[in-house]
């Protein structure tokens, strides 16, 4: 069982404060911003390409993210104090918010460029995991998105009043840390498979279906509210995500072994 004593607010001027939160996300944003336009330097995109999605992909991503976690917490935080959906330095993303904004802005972008999407969608995904692997120990930190009480053999419990846990000294399930540990693993095997001669697509379709399963069982021991089935958000969505992305795998993979036993 461990005790977090930090502050989640890094330093204060006045009334403007620097949060941990805020910085960890910037980080995140950069490094996977590094990630992507190295992979799409490597694939012949030009750097360029990645810089253009980039003015598109975070901002889309963070609306995502908070408008998801704000549907979420609408009913006992949101609708009682309104003007609280606008603190997004405070925490508060939905990682598939992040994602699904993201990649809806990604499709936009690429068909109005004339861009190959699985080809972007494959320079995408190591960096996107990577991020989101930084984005959580950003919620360790400040105490965000921490799952249900517990009492062992594994915890965390803040002592700072600023912390986003819903009590101090009470020791919690640290789901953040379960999925920074799963979100590294992906990204240690995306960085291996990106070498391989996978068809245009794959490697991301691999890093949804990894993510939505892992994603899936750690939810399990979340605080999150359930919507519907015994389900939360986050579940649902989840099983959304392997329904498509299994069948799109088998068929991007068959597709390609077709191909290649035309030409042999």
């Amino acid at each position: 069982m461990i005790t977090v004593p930090i502050d989640p607010i890094l330093f204060s001027f006045g009334h403007f404060m620097v949060r941990w939160y805020s910085l960890i996300s910037v980080a995140a944003i950069a490094v996977g911003v590094w990630v992507a336009r190295a992979e799409a330097e490597r694939k012949g995109l030009g750097k360029a390409a990645i810089d253009t999605l980039m003015l598109w992909l975070i901002p889309a991503g963070i609306v995502g993210a908070r408008l998801f976690h704000v549907a979420d917490h609408w009913d006992d935080v949101y609708s009682l104090e309104p003007i609280r959906i606008f603190y997004i330095w405070q925490g508060g993303l939905a990682i598939w918010g992040a994602v699904l904004g993201g990649l809806a802005a990604l499709v936009v972008v690429a068909w109005r460029k004339g861009w190959r999407l699985p080809l972007l969608l494959d320079v995408m995904a190591p960096a996107v995991v990577l991020g989101q692997a930084i984005g959580r120990l950003a919620c360790v930190i400040t105490g965000d998105a921490m799952g249900k009480a517990t009492n062992g053999p594994f915890g965390f419990a803040y002592t700072s009043p600023n912390a986003m846990v819903p009590q101090l000294g009470v020791y919690y399930t640290p789901t953040p840390v379960y999925e920074l540990i799963m979100n590294l693993g992906i990204f240690a095997l995306l960085w291996q498979l990106r070498t391989k001669k996978l068809p245009d697509g794959a490697l991301f379709l691999i890093y949804l279906l990894l993510y939505a399963g892992g994603r899936f069982v750690i939810t399990f021991w979340s605080s999150y509210r359930s919507t519907a089935f015994g389900l939360n958000q986050s579940q649902l969505i989840s099983l959304t995500a392997l329904a498509v992305g299994a069948p799109l795998l088998l068929h991007v993979l068959r597709r390609n072994r077709q191909g290649r036993d035309a030409l042999a």
